[in-house]
């Protein structure tokens, strides 16, 4: 269970009030509240979801990425099928989406960005158009994925840009291959900093072993529980309503909610594996929640970070973006007014300040390189 996967759950529930559905001594533990329940995962499952109208105000004048029922490009990691969006040319940029949402969530920044850069935009292993495959989903899997996509694709460093659940990625990612990595930008990110208080999490083997009454009594009890559970809740993030409302709760502008993104929302969960997938990802989120860090990474990060922050983000607040600003010296921190996808909800700010911050990381790059002179 990812630290990553655990952010996201608390983020949803807006206060930090742990929601779960487990087993302890040997008796359920029901969600504490059971609409924080029904909000977490909705949620998860439509997350930043991904794009806005055209009709939208503070996206008029931008060019939107056009949608393609069948995706764009197609890359084979390790026998899955991987989607993701090419434009444009120059130093690369690779996007990296949120929790429940696809490439298609960048549709309003795509453009603009590959007016200077090439940029990338991938769908995570599980979500969007990429593959629905029955895999442990952990942290490490999207790192991984990530890294080579860097390393087969993109072939040279490259910013990274993550909302949410991609932004925790981005961050871990940046950390095990920094030679591919040359700027990170965090949009409301998932992940949390490490509990003094409270022990590192066990290894997974270890959460495995126990007496055989947990073995093979109370642990298929707790599975076929979470079963129930969250099938009902798959069930229930995918009617479009439910979506709607979920969306409007998160985007502070509602009329960027309209019939073509919750639409986009709803057509991958059609994948015949998705509801597994749902399953995979949410029952293991109240698991090993120390086990990946935001203070763990950031000390391990070597590059300039840029954060752009939706301060009225009702899961994610600014106070996050303060904390880490405190913590990794080499930040820059931009206060946007919007809510936890600031990117798609206030597009022409975010796309703004990304390029503004480019900007001055490509000065910063020539400043730094050496000179005749020099040498």
């Amino acid at each position: 269970m990812s630290v990553a996967s655990v952010a996201a759950l608390r983020s949803a529930g807006g206060s930090g009030r742990a929601a779960q559905v487990g087993l302890n001594g040997g008796r359920f533990l029901m969600m504490q509240r059971r609409e924080l329940v029904t909000k977490a995962g909705l949620a998860l499952a439509v997350s930043c979801s991904m794009a806005t109208s055209p009709a939208n105000g503070s996206a008029q004048g931008l060019e939107v990425l056009p949608f393609k029922a069948d995706g764009y490009n197609f890359w084979t990691w390790r026998g899955r099928r991987i989607h993701y969006v090419e434009q444009g040319a120059g130093q690369p940029i690779l996007l990296i989406h949120g929790f429940g949402a696809s490439a298609f969530h960048w549709r309003y920044n795509i453009p603009e960005l590959a007016k200077k850069y090439k940029v990338y935009a991938i769908d995570l292993l599980g979500f969007g158009w990429s593959e629905k495959a029955l895999v442990d989903y952990e942290a490490t899997i999207w790192m991984e994925q990530v890294s080579d996509f860097l390393k087969e694709i993109v072939k040279e460093p490259a910013v990274l840009v993550g909302n949410s659940l991609g932004g925790f990625t981005t961050l871990f990612a940046a950390t095990e291959v920094p030679e591919l990595v040359r700027g990170v930008v965090l949009l409301n990110s998932a992940g949390q900093f490490a509990d003094p208080n409270k022990p590192a999490a066990a290894p997974a083997e270890e959460e495995e072993e126990g007496s055989p009454l947990s073995r093979f009594i109370v642990k298929p009890l707790k599975e076929a529980f979470q079963r129930v559970v969250l099938g009902f809740l798959f069930w229930q993030s995918k009617q479009p309503a439910r979506v709607e409302k979920v969306l409007k709760s998160v985007y502070i502008d509602s009329s960027n909610v309209d019939e073509y993104l919750v639409g986009s929302i709803t057509a991958p969960a059609a994948d015949p594996n998705a509801g597994e997938v749902y399953y995979r990802l949410m029952s293991r989120f109240m698991s090993n929640q120390s086990r990946y860090t935001l203070d763990m990474l950031l000390g391990k990060l070597a590059c300039p970070l840029l954060l752009l922050w939706g301060d009225l983000d009702p899961w994610v607040g600014p106070a996050k973006a303060a904390r880490i600003q405190e913590f990794y010296a080499d930040t820059t921190v931009v206060h946007l007014q919007a809510g936890h996808c600031p990117h798609d909800e206030a597009p022409e700010q975010a796309n703004r300040a990304l390029l503004d911050w480019l900007a001055a990381l490509d000065a910063r790059a020539k400043q730094d390189e050496p000179t005749l002179q020099t040498v």
